[in-house]
């Protein structure tokens, strides 16, 4: 009897909320308002099977795209974000009703406490900005972002259907975008310089686009020997791992390609217990070369020359440009770096806050380094995410996401020689090569805060945590003699 009421009183909710849409939609003549009903099934969805709401959450990311409200004061994207933000709710409900949801080795594993502390110095970081509203923006974000993509996915991925229902799904997506920005990319005979217009609205830019694509191969390359005794799917593998080869280097986007070979050393390392190594070997070479360009301010002898240094209009000229410090982006980046270093000696410990760098910046700029995009109407940062953390997070900041990145490596190297199963190995390799192209990518820019790329780069450390826990069950069932494969 009861349930018979509360089914009443359901479908009476449904049926008015139907029809006011339809409603306010005759009157109006807006076809946004016909996305209520569309929320409301959802919403149903997220009580009745939040899994399958999750699976939907994934399949989106792709095809979301950026609405701006209020000029430029406000903005999200969508269907994703308002997805997270049901996501942190349900999330908030749950976690207050039941604050031991998360077993005690969670806690304890280095990645979460890493995470967790860059999330509180976030915080601190926020109180001490010099532009709070838009700082609070930023850690609001930041919180359902980080709930959906690195807290939600460790109650999602559980068994090996997870893992394959979670690859296809992205594939699938990520594939249909490519196959969309190929055709209008075509339209312009796959010209260098109208990339962008071939991405407009599906990605930010070619940036953003490549690197999603750089990030999504290595896992093509590892589900390859997972195909064992099924030559079709094989094939068609091939074709798609050629297709993104193709695709990303019509992206015109040399970070992508960089990012792509280091995911496959990355691999190899891995396989060879040398990836540990791979971080310590790379911020000595770092400080090495910083203290040779500090040191007699040997960096201003790097300095552009303003006259010479443009966007070039073949890729093959881009290139070349590059290696001659004639290449107006790479220039730029630099010009950038130099104001990052400087502008970060005046708050060293809290930075000037989250999303505050373009504010600050351009007075500690050292004007011989300025390029013909000096200007920076669209407000872009520091084009490295070490020196984004640094101006506005401090040192702290920086010191904590250059730990995370030589912890998730020296992690995946520990788990993947740990693992006997051939798929979980496969997978963790995956994913190790995954979060490589994200670093490397993110090297030159900060792409974190962005929805398609934070959310793999993310994600690969939310699936290391499950699978650290994965194998080392599996070590317990094999010193207890079982011989059953982990699910």
């Amino acid at each position: 009897m009861g349930e018979t009421a509360e089914y009443k009183w359901w479908q009476g909710i449904s049926l008015a909320v139907l029809f006011i849409s339809i409603a306010a939609f005759a009157y109006t003549g807006s076809y946004l308002i016909l996305v209520a009903p569309v929320g409301y099934l959802f919403v149903l969805l997220m009580g009745l099977n939040w899994k399958t709401a999750y699976w939907i959450l994934l399949f989106s990311i792709p095809f979301s795209i950026q609405l701006e409200f209020f000029g430029d004061t406000l903005s999200t994207t969508v269907p994703d974000e308002p997805i997270m933000w049901l996501f942190l709710l349900t999330f908030g409900i749950s976690f207050i009703r039941h604050p031991d949801i998360f077993p005690k080795y969670w806690w304890r594993n280095p990645l979460v406490m890493i995470i967790l502390l860059q999330y509180l110095w976030l915080i601190v970081a926020v109180c001490y900005s010099k532009e709070t509203f838009i700082s609070i923006k930023f850690l609001l974000a930041k919180t359902w972002f980080l709930v959906s993509f690195f807290v939600v996915p460790f109650f999602v991925f559980r068994d090996k259907k997870d893992f394959r229902r979670g690859f296809f799904l992205l594939l699938t997506a990520i594939t249909i975008t490519m196959v969309i920005v190929l055709i209008r990319h075509k339209a312009y005979g796959f010209h260098f310089m109208k990339v962008e217009k071939a991405v407009r609205g599906l990605y930010y830019n070619h940036v953003d686009y490549s690197t999603v694509i750089s990030m999504f191969f290595p896992l093509l390359l590892i589900a390859f020997p997972l195909l064992k005794g099924r030559p079709g799917l094989k094939i068609a593998l091939a074709l798609l791992i050629a297709f993104f080869l193709v695709a990303t280097y019509l992206t015109f986007a040399r970070a992508a390609m960089v990012a792509i070979v280091f995911s496959i050393v990355v691999g190899l390392a891995t396989r060879l217990r040398l990836a540990n190594l791979i971080m310590p070997a790379v911020y000595i070479a770092m400080a090495a070369i910083l203290v040779f360009m500090i040191r007699h301010n040997k960096y201003i002898d790097y300095r552009p020359n303003y006259n010479k240094t443009y966007m070039h209009k073949k890729f093959a000229d881009h290139v070349v440009a590059t290696f001659r410090g004639e290449d107006m982006s790479s220039m730029e980046r630099l010009y950038r770096w130099v104001a990052g270093i400087r502008m970060s000696q005046d708050r060293m410990v809290t930075g000037y806050g989250p999303n505050a760098f373009y504010y600050y910046y351009k007075p500690y700029a050292v004007t011989s380094f300025r390029t013909y995009v000096s200007r920076n109407l669209e407000h872009s940062t520091t084009h490295n995410y070490f020196l984004y953390m640094l101006v506005e997070q401090g040192w702290p900041a920086m010191i904590l996401y250059a730990i995370l990145v030589a912890v998730v490596f020296a992690q995946a190297q520990k788990i993947y020689l740990r693992f006997k199963d051939k798929f979980y190995r496969n997978v963790t390799l995956g994913v190790s090569m995954m979060f490589a192209a994200g670093f490397i990518n993110n090297f030159f820019s900060e792409l974190l805060e962005t929805h398609k790329v934070g959310c793999l780069f993310f994600l690969t450390i939310a699936v290391l945590v499950v699978l650290d826990q994965k194998s080392k069950e599996e070590q317990k069932l094999l010193a207890e003699g079982s011989v059953e494969a982990i699910s």
